[in-house]
């Protein structure tokens, strides 16, 4: 890098730290701002995934990742009524070899906490909203609910599925409801239990699923309980649900899912919201990162796999071309809108056919489901080994982008 670039990063999330850490890292000059009063994370459950375990890895960040994590042994489709496996796909021992990266289990929190460890506070300024963006001729400007204003080469919305940023560069425009609600809590668990197995179980039901995975090291169990609803329901991560609700929207399913609902203490439940990809993500020295850019919808697992690549790539085309930032900016949609635009509209079909309303239907599925993993078990099921073969540390700034993808 010629030049000691000056970085403003709207959103201290995991794209946020994930940026602000790759930036770091490679020694750029970088402010980060959040609304929160310190770096955190709520929520619950996230599957990294090879592909994002890989930029974990080019950060140094690895032994920490799995320290905090469960490797699964599969992950594995099952009936929501019978329990019956209609596909397995091995991962503990395959993934390392196929993609060179493991497949992880983590806890939201944990995973912030690692990225943020690269970031030192000082850096960060909490406690301020961003309200609007102004471009000057080679510099941009993010203004804030404290009358502030930061001044960098760069600007980057990592602001979420509301982003300010989105807002000012786009025009205001509210995300779109799918129709899906999600209940998620974690349990507890002294050690693997015998009606959790210690896989990424897809548990497929009528115009619902159900994904049940350990975290911590083993020491609780992650549920993400997704259902079709005609009511709107509120996008929020911390909007109250109860034991009994969940229960009820999934009655009738396995008792291995009714002994863990059972065990359920806390319970959360929001809306599922995405927006269609979008052409551009950047105006004149102000980009998007993560959900600002191509919210997603979970069914791929993808959403802060997603971010945590932009971040990587953002920061490599960023030093690769100097003080050239509309170039880096041309060289990171290139690179990024055609993957994250794929796994957005993937992600949505994925919502079509793990809710099957019909048992005709299901079955047909299933079966596909079987036949294909007879033949390559890497390319059933959820049928993202395209997903986990792309490696974010393979681009070069200024070289087009090559498939990296397995069949």
């Amino acid at each position: 890098m010629t030049g000691k670039l000056r970085v403003g990063i709207v959103g201290g999330g995991i794209g946020g730290v994930a940026l602000a850490g790759s930036l770091l890292q490679r020694g750029f000059e970088v402010r980060v701002f959040e609304r929160a009063p310190a770096f955190g994370e709520i929520g619950a459950g996230i599957q990294m995934t090879p592909n994002a375990v890989k930029v974990m890895k080019a950060l140094g960040l690895l032994e920490k990742l799995q320290a905090a994590g469960f490797l699964p042994r599969a992950l594995v489709g099952r009936n929501w009524r019978t329990a019956r496996e209609n596909f397995r796909t091995p991962l503990i021992d395959t993934c390392p070899v196929l993609y060179d990266a493991p497949f992880i289990h983590i806890h939201r929190a944990d995973l912030h906490a690692i990225l943020a460890s690269l970031v030192p506070e000082s850096v960060a300024t909490f406690g301020v909203s961003c309200t609007g963006i102004r471009q000057e001729k080679n510099s941009a400007v993010a203004l804030f609910d404290d009358g502030s204003a930061y001044e960098a080469d760069l600007i980057v919305g990592a602001d979420g599925v509301r982003s300010a940023v989105r807002s000012a560069l786009f025009g205001a425009e509210a995300p779109r409801f799918t129709g899906h609600m999600c209940y998620r809590a974690v349990v507890p668990v002294d050690g693997v239990v015998d009606f959790v197995s210690p896989d990424a179980s897809f548990w497929f039901g009528p115009k619902s699923h159900v994904v049940t995975y350990y975290v911590r090291g083993g020491k609780a169990v992650n549920i993400v309980a997704v259902a079709e609803t005609s009511a709107w329901v509120e996008e929020s991560w911390n909007a109250p649900s109860t034991k009994e609700e969940m229960l009820g929207a999934f009655q009738g399913w396995h008792r291995n899912v009714e002994t863990l609902f059972q065990r359920v203490d806390q319970v959360f439940k929001w809306g599922l919201f995405d927006r269609d990809p979008m052409t551009t993500w950047s105006q004149g020295r102000v980009t998007l990162l993560g959900d600002a850019a191509h919210p997603m919808l979970p069914f791929l697992s993808q959403g802060a796999a997603m971010a945590i690549e932009d971040a990587y790539v953002l920061a490599a085309a960023l030093d690769g071309h100097g003080s050239d930032v509309p170039s880096a900016l041309r060289d990171y949609e290139a690179e990024r809108l055609p993957r994250t635009s794929r796994v957005q509209l993937e992600a949505r079909e994925r919502g079509r056919t793990y809710h099957l309303p019909s048992p005709l239907a299901q079955a047909k599925r299933d079966f596909i489901y079987w036949l294909r993993g007879l033949i390559n078990p890497q390319a059933t099921g959820i049928q993202a080994n395209w997903v986990y073969a792309y490696d974010a540390r393979a681009f070069r700034p200024g070289v087009p982008s090559q498939p990296r993808l397995v069949a």
